[in-house]
């Protein structure tokens, strides 16, 4: 899957992590597990702002997910994801939200004018990490579905 890059400064902040330090591996896990993503095997390693996740994900969306769920911590600049994926799927474009965006907007920049009602795409994709369309932020990473 490779490398994703995040904003250390952005982000949830979960127990024991902050601007200047990432959460411990078990804190990071426990953030996966309580939004109900899975992964047989799952092995979370935090070098400083960098964490590294292993393990075999159902599919390529499931392992994004894991991905961002880790990344959009408070403290992390970048995930490399080495998730085995069982069902491999076209992997999503990333968009990082800026001040202003709207999940409506977002789609009309990356679907193209006329399909921003398209965000509904967007938001399910980004579920469980999302639990509302208007509850983003900047500097959050999102997934971007290719449109069917």
């Amino acid at each position: 899957m490779g490398l994703l890059s995040f904003i250390k400064e952005a982000g949830e902040k979960l127990f024991g992590g902050s601007e200047a330090k990432a959460a411990t591996p078990d804190q990071l896990k426990k953030a996966v597990d309580d939004l109900g993503l899975q992964a047989d095997g799952l092995d979370i390693k935090v070098d400083g702002d960098k964490v590294t996740i292993s393990g075999k994900a159902k599919s390529t969306a499931d392992a994004e997910k894991i991905a961002l769920a880790v990344g959009n911590t408070q403290g992390i600049a970048s995930v490399e994801n080495n998730l085995d994926v069982e069902e491999v799927a076209v992997e999503a474009v990333f968009y990082t939200v800026v001040k202003g965006d709207t999940l409506w907007k977002i789609a009309e920049t990356q679907y193209g004018n006329g399909k921003g009602a398209k965000y509904t795409v967007i938001f399910e994709a980004n579920r469980p990490l999302l639990s509302h369309p208007d509850k983003i932020y900047p500097g959050q990473l999102l997934r971007i579905p290719p449109l069917d």
